[in-house]
């Protein structure tokens, strides 16, 4: 009989067995099971679906919301933050140092635990098509289910280090010897395969029951598949999809199944978790006994307010915001110090103002978007159970991605229609422009729209400029447009003076290695040296 446990890397994990979970975020993972005597009910394939979705998010923070984080402060939004304690792989990644071993475990956690999520989602997918379900369409959603968490998965890995080993059923570790990095493009059809699998047996967010709010639609598979589309260059296949979300071309005079929330300060708020506006989001509850909440807010919030002070945005991006002319976005995206009106907090007033101190922070600004108000926050506050939903994908980005294919297949009437959508609920006048100026108006709009939602990496990275390179290239390096401003421009009090994090980070980057991240070098070592390392590496 055979007994599959968890393992530490993505070769051990490819032979993970089976974690038992109960009802969707209501009790904890129970531990492990023989599947032998497993998966002979209903219930027990739901609940595998079930662990399928607690590997978003891992229930920490050093699993996965480190590295989120950790792509956040790579790019010109966000400073490292904490200038009292060690940053760790956040300096070797921000500074571009091209070092795989100091870069330690932010990389490979989070390459560990997507593939623990790609195994759980194996797991479920050949299993569940061997039981005999009452309700077959029951049990088709259940199998689409695990097909669009395994896409995910894969999409969070290849937008980040590339092609990756594709491992598309339970294997065990004589099994995986010699595994090979499939090619990016392979890597993205495989994504393709399974959310276009997943999206006929979902159900539409109008179909889903009130219990499986949580769950992925139709819709969501809908949009991460245009995401991905996107991120390929597939601008016509993007556009298809795209066009039905959001009902244009062949789809006009439909109603949209989602649509903008009507204030920019409830899209975040802790009180509108799963609005109007959401296609996917990772679930969270106020339960600390069993770790079902975030603890990202933590992690980014001021030292000054029980916060960890790690991803602080920049006066770049609050230089963005400013000269769009953009006050409600940036009131709802960046938190300063000395604050005394803050949005939703009566707490903070001009006795009591909001504090992000000089001395611990490089930047005086605090990521408003994760902020949860005082007498809102679960006790303790720093622990796992903050009930703040994260959002993955939302309408607002599903038309900023319309509005982008709609420009690059010039059909520039379209993307306006789309882009000035978004811009609109904000109060800012419509974009007239067609062309490269239609182009970089939609990404300036990316950047605002998107600020602190971990977004901003993909841009740089696959968005050419002018010159044929990526705008990463532009703002990173020692002549980038980032590095100058900082060094050279920047007249922040914060910035300019608190220079235990210094101000020269990106000046060191270097184009084509660091447009993606190293491969944890566990993994090379755990595969006998046949998952190659990203070019330019040491």
């Amino acid at each position: 009989m055979k007994k599959y446990i968890i393992g530490l890397t993505m070769m051990s994990a490819l032979s993970m067995g089976l974690t038992s979970c109960s009802d969707f975020l209501d009790e904890p993972i129970r531990g492990q099971q023989d599947m032998s005597n497993y998966f002979t009910t209903e219930e027990e394939c739901a609940k595998q679906i079930t662990g399928c979705y607690n590997l978003l998010d891992c229930r920490g923070w050093w699993q996965i919301y480190k590295f989120y984080n950790l792509c956040n402060i790579t790019t010109d939004d966000c400073w490292m933050g904490n200038t009292t304690q060690d940053p760790g792989e956040y300096r070797v990644a921000c500074m571009f140092t091209g070092n795989t071993l100091e870069l330690g475990t932010a990389c490979q956690n989070f390459w560990q635990y997507r593939y623990k999520g790609i195994t759980q989602c194996n797991i479920a997918i050949d299993k569940i098509q061997q039981i005999q379900f009452k309700d077959e369409k029951y049990k088709k959603r259940l199998i689409a289910e695990a097909k669009f968490l395994r896409g995910f998965y894969y999409l969070d890995l290849v937008k980040n280090f590339g092609g990756v080993p594709l491992v598309l059923s339970l294997k065990m570790p004589s099994e995986v010897q010699g595994i090979e990095r499939a090619s990016k493009e392979e890597t993205y059809a495989q994504i393709e395969q399974d959310l276009k699998e997943a999206i006929p047996d979902l159900p539409t967010r109008a179909e889903q029951e009130a219990s499986q709010v949580g769950h992925a639609t139709s819709g969501a598979a809908k949009g991460f598949l245009a995401k991905a589309y996107l991120y390929e260059g597939k601008y016509e296949e993007a556009e298809k999809i795209l066009q039905e979300l959001c009902c244009r071309g062949s789809y006009a005079g439909q109603t949209p199944e989602y649509k903008l929330m009507d204030d920019f300060g409830k899209v975040w708020n802790i009180d509108y978790n799963n609005n109007e506006e959401s296609l996917f989001e990772i679930q969270t509850l106020d339960d600390a006994q069993y770790d079902l909440g975030e603890h990202y807010s933590v992690v980014v919030g001021s030292r000054d307010d029980s916060g960890w002070a790690w991803g602080l945005p920049t006066s770049d991006l609050e230089n963005a915001f400013k000269n769009a002319g953009d006050n409600i976005r940036l009131k709802y995206t960046i938190l300063h110090d000395g604050q005394t009106d803050v949005p939703g907090d009566p707490t903070w007033n001009e006795d009591n103002p909001y504090v992000i101190s000089a001395s611990k922070h490089k930047s005086g600004r605090c990521n408003m978007k994760l902020f949860i108000p005082v007498g809102k926050r679960p006790s303790p506050y720093d622990a796992v159970h903050n009930p703040l939903n994260i959002r993955l994908l939302r309408y607002a980005e599903v038309l900023l991605m319309y509005a982008e294919v709609e420009n690059q297949l010039g059909h520039d009437s379209e993307a306006q229609w789309a882009l000035n959508e978004v811009r609109s609920r904000v109060h800012l006048s419509p974009i007239t422009s067609t062309g490269k100026d239609l182009r970089d108006a939609i990404r300036t709009e990316r950047r605002l729209e998107l600020a602190l939602e971990g977004t901003r990496l993909d841009d740089l990275r696959r968005w050419k400029m002018d010159d044929g390179k990526t705008m990463m290239e532009h703002v990173f390096g020692p002549n980038g447009t980032f590095v100058k401003y900082n060094m050279e421009i920047s007249t922040d009090p914060y910035e300019t003076t608190n220079q235990l994090e210094n101000s020269n980070e990106g000046i060191n980057f270097q184009a084509p290695r660091d447009l993606l991240f190293a491969i944890p070098n566990s993994e090379i070592t755990m595969s006998n040296g046949s998952i190659k390392q990203n070019p330019g590496y040491n």
